[in-house]
């Protein structure tokens, strides 16, 4: 008897585990997706259309936009060379992309977030400082003077940068845990958003002078 019963709690259990497994909702591969009851309407699907299989062939698995170095003659002194499911179709589904970071010497990919992805980076060559803050209220900073062969994990959603100390050259893998991971540059979200934001609410926000926040608003434009 208490064998029967030990069974159909098992078996409840796994329905129950596969019901919250299947009910859960897929995680947005887009910034915004505003629900439509009209399919007529309808302009975009969470993720890419599927190419038919019979038609996939060996060229939709591979790519080559990232042997070239990017050009760091900005204002940065880096550049980042993305394969996201924009640029590699075949990574459709699949979870995953890459990305390049190329540095000048003393050149910084600035503070930025991922909002769909986590992100392990490794070190090809030069010397890099990475680090990542934690969430409020923490707001914990971590970081690490990578070299070559290094690795650095930023975890999903969190504030991070990487900024090359050497006086070479340096570049840098990324992988991530998403097709389409989005990335928010922070000084270019909050000074460059287009409409700009009321200065007011800049200048409180960062405890600035209005002027302050005009200026770099200006600069950001």
């Amino acid at each position: 008897m208490k064998k029967g019963v030990s069974f159909l709690v098992a078996v409840a259990f796994m329905a129950l585990a596969s019901f919250l497994t299947s009910a859960f909702d897929p995680s947005p591969l887009q910034d915004i997706c505003v629900g439509i009851n009209d399919p007529k309407n309808a302009v975009f699907v969470n993720g890419k259309f599927c190419k038919d299989p019979n038609l996939t062939v060996a060229d939709d698995f591979f790519y080559q936009g990232l042997k070239n170095p990017g050009d760091t003659q900005n204002l940065v002194g880096s550049n980042v060379s993305f394969a996201t499911i924009e640029q590699f179709p075949g990574l459709n589904t699949l979870g995953i992309s890459m990305v390049r970071i190329d540095y000048a010497p003393y050149g910084v990919n600035t503070p930025h977030i991922h909002p769909r992805a986590a992100e392990i980076l490794t070190v090809l060559e030069g010397t890099l400082l990475a680090g990542f803050v934690t969430s409020n209220p923490e707001h914990r900073f971590f970081s690490k003077v990578l070299n070559k062969g290094d690795v650095f994990a930023f975890p999903v959603g969190l504030l991070h940068f990487q900024y090359n100390i050497g006086h070479t050259n340096a570049v840098a893998i990324a992988a991530l845990s998403s097709q389409f991971p989005g990335v928010i540059t922070i000084a270019n979200t909050i000074f460059g958003s287009n409409p700009p934001i009321n200065p007011d609410i800049l200048a409180k926000s960062f405890q600035l002078d209005k002027k302050v926040v005009q200026y770099l608003q200006a600069r950001f434009q």
